[in-house]
């Protein structure tokens, strides 16, 4: 018998196409191509399929965002005294650690002040010396009754105003050798110097806003991203944990991590504008792949859901129901089962009801079937489409002309 055969009756293939005996597709106008399933025996030949099995593991519950790489100081190295500047010891883009030498100053006037202060100290010591032997003799005097109480009360007097001005000497040492540390200028912070603003010979002040250079910390460094509302109380409870949640950063559109930091902030409010709550978290950044200012995809492991039933993503279809899959029965039918989809990560879904631990899903073939089709399972054929098996399928084509 000749499959080729014309169907004059446009509304026939219609009703093959709602008994599940034929599909359409219309070319323009006036034209469209019927696609007849072929019957073997005593019904519609069986379907080819390829189906995987339903598993039940520990789903991660995570969330992905946007954020943007941020640093967690950023220091404005200024002068603290008016001096010159002698020597520079660093270069624009260098990393630096805490304590590593930056400038070094003229110091040749407070070296010369602190001579005068040590001078100063050391005649108002000999004064001090000299007031303690006096108030000595004094009180030995008023004890014999050979001086008057007077004498002894200005001895007291001399003596104290002597001891203060000496502690005045001392604190004044002290300030003036702390200035002269302020000639040698440290890093405050561990990190990349920008652009350096000064060079040998510049006079500086302490008023200059621009400062001599700008330090950048970028090890360790932080991600800020928002999360929508919805998931606060799980965002919330991922800080709580002994261990922070685990937070990876992505190139947008990468597969591969660049990082894997720690949640360490969640902002006390809700942003009541976006509906959005503000986040942040910690990344090491030995190997300096991250940097202040760069856009990134941000995942965060919110939860765990244990013994969850997983199947491939491809699997599911939606419709006016909702989503579903087709389950492959041991009696080679296709059973249509509608599915709660918690999440998808990846290749892969996370189904909270429709499956069972042992079943198997139809992942390629799925776009022939209807509740109840009768199907047979093929091994996927190397460059096969997933989720349809079209050209696999015994046809006959035939054009409808109106």
């Amino acid at each position: 018998m000749n499959n080729r055969r014309i169907i004059k009756p446009l509304a026939l293939a219609a009703v093959l196409a709602v008994m599940g005996l034929a599909t359409y597709h219309f070319y323009g106008s006036n034209r469209a191509v019927v696609t007849v399933k072929q019957r073997s025996g005593t019904g519609i030949a069986s379907v080819p399929i390829t189906t995987a099995p339903v598993q039940i593991e520990d789903f991660p519950i995570r969330s992905r965002t946007i954020g943007i790489l941020e640093t967690l100081a950023t220091v404005i190295v200024k002068s603290r005294i008016e001096s010159q500047v002698t020597e520079q010891h660093v270069k624009d883009g260098q990393f630096v650690k805490k304590g590593d030498p930056l400038f070094t100053l003229d110091d040749r006037e407070i070296n010369a002040t602190i001579s005068r202060d040590e001078a100063q100290l050391q005649k108002d010591q000999a004064t001090l010396a000299r007031t303690e032997a006096d108030l000595e003799r004094y009180q030995r005097l008023v004890q014999s009754n050979a001086a008057a109480r007077q004498q002894l009360d200005q001895a007291i007097a001399e003596h104290k105003s002597a001891l203060a001005t000496v502690e005045a000497d001392q604190a004044q040492l002290r300030t003036d050798n702390l200035r002269l540390g302020y000639t040698k200028i440290e890093a405050p912070i561990d990190g990349r110097v920008g652009a350096v603003r000064v060079t040998p010979g510049n006079l500086i002040s302490v008023n200059d806003s621009t400062g001599l250079l700008t330090i950048t910390q970028i090890a360790p460094i932080r991600v800020a991203f928002t999360l929508p509302e919805r998931e606060f109380a799980a965002l919330r409870n991922a800080l709580n944990k002994s261990v922070p949640a685990a937070v990876r950063v992505y190139t947008p559109g990468a597969n591969e991590a660049l990082a894997t930091g720690q949640l360490d902030f969640v902002d006390s409010s809700v942003d009541s504008n976006s509906g959005t709550i503000a986040a942040k978290a910690v990344f090491a950044n030995e190997s300096l792949e991250l940097w202040p200012g760069m856009y990134v995809d941000v995942e965060v492991d919110l939860d765990v859901r244990p013994q969850t039933a997983l199947i491939p993503a491809v699997a599911i279809q939606s419709s006016q129901r909702g989503p579903f899959v087709f389950v492959a029965k041991p009696d080679q039918r296709a059973e249509m089962r509608m599915v709660q989809v918690i999440a998808i990560d990846g290749d892969r879904a996370a189904l909270r009801t429709g499956v069972k631990e042992g079943e198997r899903v139809i992942v390629e073939g799925q776009m022939r079937l209807v509740d109840g089709a009768r199907v047979t399972e093929v091994s996927s054929p190397a460059g096969e489409r997933k989720g349809d098996t079209a050209d696999a399928l015994p046809e006959v084509n035939s054009d409808v002309r109106r």
